[in-house]
Order: structure tokens, then C-alpha cells, then sequence
């Protein structure tokens, strides 16, 4: 097992958190469909807090995923877009993406059976 005080090991702990985040893949899933300014992506993602949506597009303009342009205007205007780098992340997102559509009943079934048996054996 690898030391987790390592740099490199807690780089990568910490950029499969951000990568493994709801947020994150739902942000890079509706940026991969082209430049979105920031009301437009709480409008596509609508369970997301405004605080929460900043947070997210902080952390991944700051990791090199998601570029941010200010077009001077009253008000400002500013787009989101991914980089090359985030595009790059598309492709294993959508897979995850697609295998829990592709599970989700499964998922749900097991879930089911599991509670039963717990319920089972807290009545017992």
C-alpha cells in the first residue's frame, strides 16, 4: 500500500475526490455540451446551490479543467467552458455516468434486499 503522507498520493486522493464529486460530474457533463454562463449551468443543474456551483467551478478552474472568460460589460459578462484537459475528462465521466444508468436498477434491487435483511435482523 502506498505511504498516503506522499505528495503524490495525496494529489491524486485529492483529485479523485473533485473528479468523484456529484458536482463535478455534472459540471463537466453539461460543459461538454459547449460554453455555459454561470445561470445557465444552475439552470441545467437545478439541485445545485449557487454557493456550491462557485465552489466547484473555483476548484476546476484552478485544476486546469474548466477555463473562465470575462467579457467586459454592464454587468460582466462570464462564460465557462472546459479546457482541453477537461475535455479529455469527458470520456470517463460519461462512462461512469452511463454505467450507473445502465445499473441503477440493480443497484436499487440490491439496496432492497440489503434493508430487508436488516430489518429482518434487528426484529429478530
Amino acid at each position: 500500500m502506498r505511504d498516503p503522507t506522499n505528495p503524490v498520493c495525496r494529489t491524486i486522493s485529492t483529485l479523485l475526490s473533485r473528479i468523484g464529486d456529484k458536482w463535478t460530474v455534472l459540471v463537466v457533463q453539461t460543459l461538454g455540451q459547449g460554453s455555459h454562463r454561470f445561470n445557465e449551468l444552475r439552470r441545467e443543474i437545478p439541485s445545485v446551490s449557487q454557493r456550491m456551483l462557485t465552489l466547484t467551478l473555483r476548484n476546476l478552474e484552478r485544476d486546469g479543467l474548466v477555463s473562465r472568460t470575462v467579457t467586459p460589460s454592464i454587468p460582466p459578462r462570464v462564460d465557462y467552458e472546459l479546457t482541453e484537459l477537461g475535455k479529455s475528462l469527458q470520456k470517463p465521466i460519461c462512462g461512469l455516468v452511463t454505467w450507473a444508468m445502465d445499473n441503477v436498477g440493480s443497484i436499487h434491487a440490491a439496496q432492497a434486499r440489503f434493508d430487508a435483511a436488516q430489518d429482518k435482523a434487528v426484529a429478530a
